[in-house]
């Protein structure tokens, strides 16, 4: 079974020092059909302007997972570590027992664009951990390349949690295939450009849920970027 959500669907605020989109259900948006999807609780694309961001809050029990699109984002968190998050970068803060963190734009002029995903752990009440991942381009170009999975793998985030997370840059004949486990779930996020999934065409912001699937297809691109998000039922 495969459904389309197209990007107009979200949910929407703007903060004027933030302005998003909530894939699911977020702070002041909610909407009982999208709770979550799997063991997928959030997908938040976020815009935050120069010298602004997040303060610091606390967080327990969830793996969050910010891909930077463009800017630059400054992190720090209340166990003394500090991380500049370029365009390119993978971030990954398991939250396990707890932990404050905050995330500003250092750039003066130019918003700082991510997606922020969290996912539901498989263990709780783990101490806190911190990774980061740069992933170029080129690894991503004409293929699903694995960006987190719940075991080692090599230029990847190790998730405590039962998900693996892919991206792919696609244009013009560029193709990539997925098998899929039917009796698990399949998330894709159109990033940017244009895309034909499983025959259906997407835009930037559109996504699809998948269930009682097996294979995952990709073709048709136009400057495309797509996450997929193989998650536990």
């Amino acid at each position: 079974m495969l459904t389309v959500r197209k990007s107009c669907d979200r949910g929407h605020a703007d903060h004027g020092w933030l302005r998003s989109c909530h894939s699911f259900s977020f702070a002041g948006y909610r909407d009982a059909r999208y709770m979550g999807f799997g063991n997928l609780r959030v997908l938040n694309e976020d815009w935050i302007a120069p010298g602004t961001g997040f303060g610091m809050h606390r967080d327990r029990d969830v793996e969050i997972v910010s891909y930077m699109l463009s800017g630059r984002l400054a992190y720090r968190d209340c166990r003394g570590h500090a991380r500049s998050i370029p365009a390119g970068d993978v971030l990954r803060i398991g939250a396990g027992t707890g932990i404050s963190h905050g995330e500003v734009n250092e750039g003066a002029a130019q918003a700082a664009h991510f997606l922020q995903i969290r996912i539901a752990p498989c263990r709780l009440g783990v101490e806190p951990q911190l990774e980061q991942v740069h992933v170029p381009d080129s690894d991503k170009r004409g293929r699903l390349h694995i960006l987190a999975a719940p075991r080692a793998v090599p230029g990847a985030l190790t998730l405590n949690a039962d998900a693996r997370i892919h991206a792919g840059l696609f244009d013009g004949e560029d193709a990539a295939e997925l098998t899929l486990d039917p009796a698990r779930k399949c998330y894709v996020h159109m990033v940017r450009g244009a895309l034909v999934v499983n025959g259906h065409p997407l835009s930037h912001g559109d996504a699809v849920f998948m269930e009682q699937e097996s294979l995952l297809s990709v073709s048709g691109g136009s400057a495309a970027e797509v996450l997929v998000l193989d998650l536990a039922a």
